[in-house]
């Protein structure tokens, strides 16, 4: 199945139904008064997570959705039914943003979370609703408002505990592969992960975490080379990231400016987000001379001016990869008991969470009026090169005979 982790659709709910103008006949009751019924409230949108999807795929053929509308009132003071509402299942870690306020709709990030996206109309009035002493025959009626409209953007975040940062090639993926029963793909060649993939790591009987591994950024990335960093994003649910760093590099880059580069990449995106628990992981060290090995690793934490944990690795042959899965597993187990003794630690999460988002958000509405500005000044010069090109410059010489 295809992985999409954004998709942009439109939602209305459903209009309530009409009030409906009765009266009373039946034999032998002459003038029995009002009995239009009320009409039926509209049917609302929800988004519902179900932990069976992982990709927002079925939205990008389906754009459209609409929830019912109220059935209007009737004579007897029957009431109309309730327009049936509209579930809409998404992955675990979905957003819904409203596109045109920018406001956040719903955040899923519970296995049969439901969250209402958009509020259906309210019913009209019959008019038994109007009977007073002074009007006994009102013939007054009101009609079902309308459900809410929006345009909303859903984006998907994968949920892992553990995320992956680092070049193309850095062995992401091998180490996903060392650590955990999943099967990314690996090879010998850049980019070879092009979705986000999630490994589960079980450190021991009843202690596991979830790892992810995403696509690797590139010099440049904040700006849309490479897969730009569209994958960015599904480090945002983090609770903290690994830099992973290449120590037997194929190309010309060196680790130190490899390392660099990938911070610089992520701090563009997200300061916030460059700003949380990171830890750095020096990988292949099986391929270095045991000579150089500390000259480079202390070439890649001066050029970081780093201050945090240092691990080195080597995911292929699984070298000192127990110590590090073990250390992770100890620091999210401290951090869940923590947030469990002070839950203001979990709204600080969340409002982390929320500032890695809106951050992440404008740069990329940033790049996109940028490369429309870009596209309609192409436009334009093209436009005025055509013009140019139906202008003839005729010199006319006049030859008297």
């Amino acid at each position: 199945m295809k992985f999409v982790d954004e998709a942009t659709i439109v939602v209305e709910a459903g209009k309530g139904g009409n009030g409906c103008m009765s009266f009373r006949r039946e034999k032998y009751i002459p003038k029995g008064g009002p009995d239009g019924g009320d009409g039926g409230d509209g049917g609302s949108i929800f988004v519902e997570a179900d932990p069976g999807l992982n990709t927002l795929v079925d939205f990008h053929f389906t754009r459209r959705h609409k929830a019912q509308t109220g059935q209007s009132g009737m004579g007897r003071n029957c009431t109309g039914s309730k327009g049936e509402d509209l579930f809409l299942m998404v992955p675990v870690g979905t957003t819904v943003v409203d596109l045109d306020t920018a406001e956040v709709l719903a955040d899923l990030v519970e296995v049969g979370q439901v969250e209402k996206i958009a509020q259906g109309g309210f019913h009209g009035l019959g008019n038994t609703r109007y009977k007073s002493s002074v009007n006994r025959a009102p013939r007054q009626t009101s009609n079902g408002s309308a459900g809410e409209f929006r345009n909303v953007k859903l984006e998907l975040k994968v949920l892992a505990d553990v995320g992956l940062l680092g070049l193309p090639n850095a062995g992401k993926s091998t180490f996903v592969r060392a650590v955990s029963a999943a099967t990314p793909k690996v090879a010998n060649y850049p980019f070879t992960t092009l979705v986000p993939s999630l490994g589960v790591v079980r450190t021991e009987q009843g202690r596991s975490f979830v790892v992810a591994d995403i696509p690797g950024i590139i010099e440049g990335a904040a700006e849309g080379a490479g897969l730009g960093i569209r994958f960015l994003k599904h480090l945002a649910r983090n609770r903290v990231l690994l830099h992973i760093v290449d120590m037997a590099p194929w190309d010309d880059i060196t680790p130190e400016d490899a390392a660099v580069i990938a911070v610089k990449e992520l701090g563009k995106f997200s300061q916030t987000l460059a700003e949380q628990p990171r830890w750095l992981v020096l990988n292949k060290i099986d391929m270095v001379a045991e000579d150089e090995l500390d000259d480079r690793c202390q070439a890649v934490v001066d050029a970081l001016e780093w201050q945090g944990p240092v691990f080195r690795i080597s995911a292929l042959t699984k070298q000192g990869t127990g110590q590090l899965t073990g250390a992770l597993q100890d620091f999210l187990d401290k951090r869940a008991a923590a947030m469990l003794a002070d839950p203001e630690l979990a709204v600080l999460e969340d409002q982390m969470r929320s500032a890695v988002d809106t951050e992440g958000r404008d740069h990329v509405n940033s790049l996109r009026l940028l490369a429309r500005e870009e596209a309609r000044a192409n436009r334009a010069a093209r436009e005025n090169d055509d013009d140019d090109e139906g202008d003839y410059d005729v010199e006319v010489e006049y030859v008297s005979e």
